[in-house]
């Protein structure tokens, strides 16, 4: 058989729908898709220009593979030999020096990253969890109490989504009070610095570093002060966790304080908010999920992480020259998985543009696509929304959300306020 040569990337033909643009990003989920059944029909692992307006201006860099089919994203997503992470999973270009430090093991691979993610895990006990959980229905009872007081008109996003994040994060490390507002605001900023509302004219990369290096700072505090004054909190299962010898240093311990800030703040966050609003449009759903809440949130909860798909997108780089849905990728390119087109893929879901409550199966890649990078602080997320919408549609049980203000950008999907009635 013969095999035809790589096109190289500077003269290969970029696909007319343009993925990299600030105007694909600027406008509707339903647009999106639009561009994304498109791609999954005809051509589902297609050549993209760089990202518009990227962090880093990278001279070799001509491009990426636009991977938009779930079979496609799953084989990304567990071929982490092939497929690697060390360079980086977002679309922008980061510095290098940055990846660690902000990413933690998601830029990481084999074997550095088996072994941090090791002893990572070992530090969430059944103990842990235990407290976790408990922390987590007792701040969702409280939240939804403030929201009743604030009144019909409140922002959803404002006084409830972005609440119960930051404050299971505070109860899991161990953040005083002092710190904790502050803390929110650093983990908005590693996923803001794109948004030209939120940096009202000031330098991204500027923007990115500041909060990175006072996230890294305040996990330092809190990790010496562990190390010394062990309590029972996260901090210090992680600080003392240790497998075969092998224990974190205090750069790893901060580095995977800012991922747990960003990943477990942004993500549940976006999720509540993109879930009320459904709830509000398929009143359906909402009755049927009212009438038998405990049985049913279970597979409820992985519908609205479906839906939502709070995080759009994570790349890989290839390892080696491959081939991937009929297209020959060379080693060294950026390969680009898009989670929010593989979620509304007609071959894997019935009906994707109808919130299902009862979905089965459910193979959404919320979460990630399976594989090593598979989401660990999944089950903590599932607990979130388990509680929020508990107590939403307990204490506020003809709650209804107004029309969301989005955020533009490629990699969170995010709402920037919501008004609700009730």
């Amino acid at each position: 058989m013969t095999v035809s040569p790589l096109t190289p990337s500077s003269s290969r033909p970029y696909d007319p729908i343009d993925l990299s643009s600030k105007a694909f990003w600027s406008g509707t989920a339903a647009d999106r898709e639009t561009s994304f059944a498109e791609l999954r029909a005809a051509r589902p692992v297609s050549w993209h220009p760089p990202v518009e307006d990227s962090l880093m201006h990278d001279p070799e860099d001509h491009g990426y593979w636009a991977v938009t089919r779930h079979a496609d994203v799953v084989t990304v997503s567990r071929d982490s030999e092939t497929y690697l992470s060390g360079k980086g999973v977002l679309f922008e270009n980061i510095p290098e020096e940055l990846l660690e430090a902000s990413q933690s093991f998601l830029a990481m691979d084999p074997p550095r990253h088996t072994l941090i993610r090791k002893v990572v895990h070992s530090a969430f006990t059944p103990r842990q969890v235990r407290r976790i959980e408990d922390s987590i229905k007792e701040n969702a009872r409280n939240i939804v109490g403030e929201l009743r007081e604030a009144g019909s008109g409140a922002d959803f996003v404002e006084h409830c989504a972005k609440e119960l994040p930051i404050r299971t994060l505070s109860d899991m490390v161990g953040i005083p009070e002092s710190e904790r507002a502050q803390v929110a605001s650093a983990a908005d900023a590693l996923v803001s610095w794109g948004d030209e509302v939120y940096l009202d004219g000031r330098n991204p990369l500027e923007v990115l570093v500041g909060n990175q290096m006072y996230l890294h700072q305040v996990a330092g505090a809190l990790a010496a002060d562990r190390r010394a004054n062990p309590g029972d909190d996260l901090i210090s299962a992680l600080v003392h966790a240790e497998v075969d010898g092998d224990r974190l240093t205090d750069a790893e311990v901060s580095a995977f304080f800012v991922l747990l800030a960003v990943a477990g703040n942004d993500t549940t966050r976006q999720t509540t908010s993109h879930a009320m609003r459904a709830l509000t449009d398929f009143g359906d759903q909402r009755a049927w999920l009212a009438a038998d809440f405990d049985d049913r949130i279970g597979g409820a909860v992985e519908e609205f992480v479906r839906w939502a798909t709070p995080v759009m997108t994570f790349r890989r780089t290839a390892s080696t020259d491959c081939e991937l849905g009929d297209q020959r990728i060379a080693a060294g390119e950026k390969v680009v998985m898009f989670y929010s087109s593989a979620n509304f893929d007609t071959e894997v879901f019935d009906a994707p543009h109808r919130l299902d409550l009862g979905r089965k199966p459910n193979a959404h890649v919320g979460f990630g696509g399976g594989g090593r990078h598979f989401c660990l602080g999944a089950h903590v997320a599932r607990a979130q929304l388990r509680s929020i919408f508990s107590e939403l549609l307990t204490q506020i049980p003809d709650i209804a959300a107004g029309e969301p203000t989005y955020v533009a950008g490629n990699f969170i999907h995010a709402i920037r306020s919501m008004p609700v009635t009730f």
